[in-house]
């Protein structure tokens, strides 16, 4: 890093006492100063080394990771001029080697030279300032060897400015370079990124951010725990700016807690609202393994010492996060922004708990941080999150649930799941079958045809399909669900026979189905098929008679005695889904473990 990043940018004439923020008085001055943004860097050094320097540049990425500042450097780099001095040749020309201040420099980096012109398009938005621009562009610069519009937050300009701005965008004067910043990429019309050479700026690395501080912190003679530093780190969300502003606040906190020693972690939790790590990862670990007096209890310290319970299940969020990459990329392990208890702890759960654990665990704190946003209790919302994170900690994945009923999977091609999560869960054993297991074994296998093995020895094993529901089946195991979906919502079979379809095309069908279906029955069969629409005569679809069935079953339940008195006794409700005796009681098992109610009736539920 240079040790220009360390030089007071206040110019000249500056009071001595004027205090300038951290923010602003270690803004990058160079290219080697950036932080986190290497191939930007790369690309133009490259760029202006062979002379290939673009008319118009264009800057995007999320706020305070060093737009504005990026473009002032191009524009420094565009005018630099040093004269000739102690021996060494004068510059002249284009560079981003900027070792010192050249002529221009001070003026830029203060904003107050008059070739290089800053606009606000977000209180300039109109055609007239765009026309302005226009105008003076064609003008040569007074001072300087280019002139430089730089307009920040560019995706507000209006449609008109940025068809007026297109021709001069593309065509501009030899001395003229234009630079445009903005958080929203996507509101910028495709015209004006297509004139543009486009360079996203990315977040700043947690640990790389943290290194930075730190340099800051020696430059400014502070002396701070390097855990503090990472917690700031980690609250400004890759945002250098945010990281120095969070920094200034730290130390004038930390100024009046510290008695003249290091700023303490225990002073930015209570600076920040947030939660003490090794005490989150103590909440983590008491949910998910379902104790919940320890879990609320540990909650409710946190927000007795000032933690924001919605803050706090972000940081359960964050953890489940970390746990999650730990098991799956183990190098995570080595990055800077982990303090080492995360890393022992971390790795700790994530050899404990599966990825559907973990999973679930997120989903259920994520939708937890909504819901205290709209909250008038946040800490018995909180609370009510952990309950359901503990409830939900030891609950089986849908194939333990199976194995718990007895169903034995078929370790066939169509089972989707990656080798090593078979091979894990084989290693896992299975439970022993409960009631009703064989029973929803039966109801769940599909009727699907065998493959025919031909009767020569030396012929290929080929695919015999003798009807519909087997041609249908057959796309099932081919794991095509887009045409089994297509047959079973768009043909109205009217002749099948292997080798030759006829059927009528129902509404809103698509016309190229037979041709698809040709193709797939040839690659499944080994053989020619013959597959035509017909105008009329066909049966209903497969969808059609289910939901024929569905209607005729659920009008003979409305009928039944008991159902009526239920409907009539709750007004406004209704009946969903219909599903018979067997169907019921496997549903329950599957969600409860235990034997429905409806078991108990006859008929249908």
């Amino acid at each position: 890093m240079s040790d220009q990043l360390f030089l007071d940018d206040s110019g000249a004439g500056t009071a001595p006492s004027a205090y300038r923020v951290l923010a602003r008085k270690y803004r990058p001055k160079t290219f080697a100063d950036l932080i986190g943004q290497e191939p930007m860097v790369r690309t133009l050094e490259n760029a202006f080394d062979l002379n290939r320097i673009h008319q118009a540049y264009l800057l995007t990425g999320v706020r305070g990771v060093g737009k504005t500042t990026t473009a002032r450097i191009l524009a420094r780099a565009f005018n630099y001029e040093l004269p000739a001095r102690d021996g060494k040749p004068a510059i002249n020309q284009p560079t981003i080697h900027m070792e010192e201040l050249g002529v221009h420099c001070q003026a830029i980096i203060d904003s107050r030279h008059v070739d290089v012109l800053e606009m606000d398009a977000a209180s300039h938005t109109g055609i007239d300032d765009i026309r302005e621009i226009i105008d003076n562009a064609r003008y040569r610069p007074v001072m300087a060897r280019t002139k430089v519009y730089i307009i920040d937050e560019v995706h507000m300009l209006s449609k008109a400015a940025f068809n007026g701005l297109l021709k001069t965008l593309e065509e501009p004067p030899e001395h003229v370079k234009f630079i445009f910043a903005t958080t929203e990429i996507d509101k910028v019309p495709v015209t004006v990124r297509s004139r543009c050479q486009r360079f996203d700026l990315r977040r700043i690395d947690a640990g790389l951010l943290a290194d930075h501080l730190l340099n800051v912190c020696k430059a400014e003679g502070v002396a701070i725990d390097p855990e503090a530093l990472a917690m700031i780190a980690r609250a400004a969300e890759g945002s250098a700016r945010d990281a120095l502003s969070l920094l200034d606040q730290a130390i004038a906190y930390g100024a009046a807690h510290s008695a003249g020693g290091a700023i303490a972690a225990e002073d930015l939790r209570l600076m920040l609202g947030v939660a003490d790590k090794a005490r989150i990862i103590d909440l983590f670990e008491a949910a998910m393994a379902g104790d919940i007096a320890k879990a609320i209890g540990i909650l409710e310290d946190q927000y007795n010492g000032g933690a924001d319970p919605a803050q706090v299940l972000l940081e359960l969020a964050e953890f489940t996060h970390l746990a999650t990459r730990l098991k799956l990329a183990p190098e995570t392990a080595q990055s800077a922004a982990l303090t080492p208890e995360e890393k022992r702890r971390g790795e700790d759960a994530a050899m404990r708990l599966s990825i559907p654990a973990l999973t679930r665990a997120w989903q259920i704190l994520m939708k937890g941080v909504e819901e205290l946003r709209g909250s008038q209790r946040p800490l018995a919302a909180a609370d009510m999150v952990l309950v359901r994170l503990a409830y939900a900690s030891d609950m089986p994945t849908p194939s333990e649930a199976l194995r718990r009923l007895g169903v034995t999977e078929n370790a066939s091609s169509t089972d989707s799941r990656s080798p090593s999560a078979r091979s894990a869960e084989s290693a896992g054993g299975g439970a022993a079958p409960v009631r009703g297991g064989p029973r929803l074994a039966a109801a769940s296998r599909p009727a699907e045809p065998s493959p025919v093995v031909a009767p020569k020895p030396a012929a290929a094993p080929r695919t015999v399909i003798e009807s519909f529901d087997a041609l249908v089946a057959l796309a099932a195991q081919k794991r095509d669900m887009r045409l089994k979906i297509a047959l079973e919502s768009e043909v109205r079979m009217v002749r099948f026979e292997p080798g030759l379809i006829e059927y009528e095309l129902a509404p809103g069908g698509a016309r190229d189905l037979a041709s698809t279906l040709m193709q797939k029955l040839q690659a499944w069969t080994g053989e020619r098929w013959m597959v035509s629409i017909v105008a009329s005569g066909g049966a209903p679809t497969l969808k059609e008679q289910r939901e024929a069935e569905e209607l005729k079953r659920r009008s003979s339940l409305e009928s039944d005695p008991l159902v009526a008195s239920v409907l009539a006794r709750f007004p406004g409700a209704q009946i969903v889904a219909v599903r018979g005796r067997d169907e019921g009681a496997a549903s329950a098992e599957t969600l409860y473990d235990d034997a429905s109610p409806l078991e108990e009736d006859d008929g249908e539920a």
